[in-house]
């Protein structure tokens, strides 16, 4: 890959289980792409380890350009990671969460910009957080300007988020534990039991039943439902290998009807609907939405490091603004 000087920034990606870096042009182009299992679960917690991590990784990109812009996202930013930075209370956009940016240095003195996580905190209910995916959600703006005036944003994963967006901030937001619950109940409880241990391809029809199942029998109560996975498998009416997906559209499925009745009641049901992140996972979130009756969904995959150069772009206007002052 030709280095070049359009190249203006090193975007850093760097979540509890993985480290991604983006060489990004001035026009938002990636122009490489890095990634390792260096979360910073696997970090002690040192500063001499965060910086050893991302050279090790991202060294030559640093020699070549020592004077680059670097801006990080995620969990990097949390308390255990290399520099805990505030959450931005929310609604914010992309202002406000340039303005929340903290700074440290690594040894060679160059200055790693982390940016800030965003926090809801209603009146009436427990808070709400997230850290990373606001980088992800301002790509997405940035991809879909369509979406700034009034949309919901679904960010399938591990903690689940449904977004929304007015006027280009996120207004409020809601968490869905469910890839978090799907690993647990599948590694450390009696359901995982009768699972086979082997990878096998989704059994798409399985999965739907495990949807269907969580739209029409929710009042049954989730902790109910989950026992079926069991005695499915006891009574050989699911085989083994179909486990794990009847149980994955059972947990999608009791979070997108949660989800879409909050969507409801935020006045978002005929607003753009999006879904962002790995494109399979959304992909599957998509099926599960239809089998729902919602089919007017797009969907936009890895939009963090365009994230990054559009957060790296306003700090830097917002930088002239302060100095013009």
């Amino acid at each position: 890959m030709p280095m070049n000087s359009a190249v203006q920034l090193i975007g850093i990606d760097w979540g509890s289980t993985c480290l991604r870096i983006f060489l990004i042009s001035s026009s938002g182009e990636v122009l490489a792409t890095r990634s390792n299992g260096r979360g910073i679960s696997s970090i002690n917690g040192s500063a001499n380890d965060y910086e050893q991590s991302l050279k090790e990784l991202a060294g030559d990109w640093l020699e070549e350009y020592p004077a680059i812009q670097i801006l990080a996202c995620g969990m990097v930013g949390s308390k255990h990671g290399w520099l805990e930075v505030p959450y931005v209370i929310c609604a914010a956009g992309d202002v406000a969460i340039a303005s929340g940016i903290r700074t440290v240095s690594d040894g060679q003195k160059r200055q790693v910009h982390i940016v800030p996580g965003l926090a809801f905190m209603p009146a009436n209910v427990p808070p709400d957080v997230m850290r990373g995916e606001e980088t992800q959600i301002i790509g997405a703006l940035t991809l879909r300007p369509d979406c700034h005036k009034k949309s919901c944003l679904i960010l399938p994963g591990t903690h689940s988020k449904w977004v929304h967006i007015e006027h280009g901030k996120v207004l409020s937001l809601s968490t869905h534990m469910t890839g978090e619950l799907f690993a647990v109940l599948c590694q450390h409880t009696v359901l995982g039991r009768l699972m086979s241990q082997s990878q096998n391809a989704l059994d798409l029809s399985v999965f739907l039943r495990g949807v269907g199942d969580a739209c029409s029998g929710g009042h049954l109560g989730l902790a109910h439902q989950l026992f079926a996975v069991r005695t499915l498998g006891l009574m050989e009416m699911l085989p083994a290998a179909s486990l794990d997906d009847y149980l994955s559209g059972l947990l999608i499925g009791h979070e997108i009807q949660a989800g879409l009745a909050w969507r409801l009641a935020a006045g978002l049901a005929q607003a753009p609907l999006l879904l962002i992140g790995d494109s399979s996972l959304c992909g599957l979130y998509a099926q599960a939405l239809s089998y729902c009756g919602v089919d007017d969904v797009s969907i936009l995959s890895n939009t963090a490091p365009i994230g990054l150069w559009a957060i790296a772009n306003c700090c830097e206007k917002k930088l002239l603004r302060d100095v013009c002052k």
